[in-house]
């Protein structure tokens, strides 16, 4: 009963919001770490990629509850393979293209760094707080109170 329960709330695609948005982070700070060493390419996650991946799964976990649960294979399991297959693709990690590069041969901009930064720390914030939502309106249902 329980992982239907959280499976049928938007707690799964807030938990690979706050899973990316960590992921993005430690990348992101690790650009500002070596932002002196000389020859460094940063690297970044793409949201534009994990936005389309999350709308795909979302789409197909939609699809998927339009079937009795009997017609779905593994239905005990929230998450298909092919799912966390995508799942682990998150990990890509892409160069950033920028058209300015210091004489070391860097192209770690400090100002870009810390903008996409912060905003990466509004969208994780975000997730957190709506999922803490949801977990307050489960155990409110749970607990019989309004």
């Amino acid at each position: 009963m329980l992982p239907t329960l959280f499976s049928s709330s938007s707690i799964p695609i807030l938990e690979q919001v706050v899973n990316f948005s960590e992921a993005r982070h430690n990348v992101l700070a690790g650009n500002i770490a070596n932002m002196d060493t000389p020859g460094y390419k940063a690297s970044d996650l793409s949201p534009v990629k994990f936005q389309a991946q999350l709308k795909e799964a979302v789409e197909s976990q939609r699809n998927r509850s339009q079937f009795p649960a009997s017609n779905i294979a593994g239905a005990n399991n929230p998450i298909s393979s092919q799912e966390s297959d995508s799942n682990n693709s998150f990990a890509d990690i892409r160069e950033t293209m920028h058209s300015l590069t210091y004489l070391d041969e860097s192209d770690v901009d400090m100002e870009h760094q810390v903008a996409e930064l912060t905003k990466n720390q509004v969208q994780h914030n975000l997730a957190l707080t709506i999922m803490t939502q949801q977990f307050r309106l489960l155990q409110a249902a749970i607990s019989e109170r309004a």
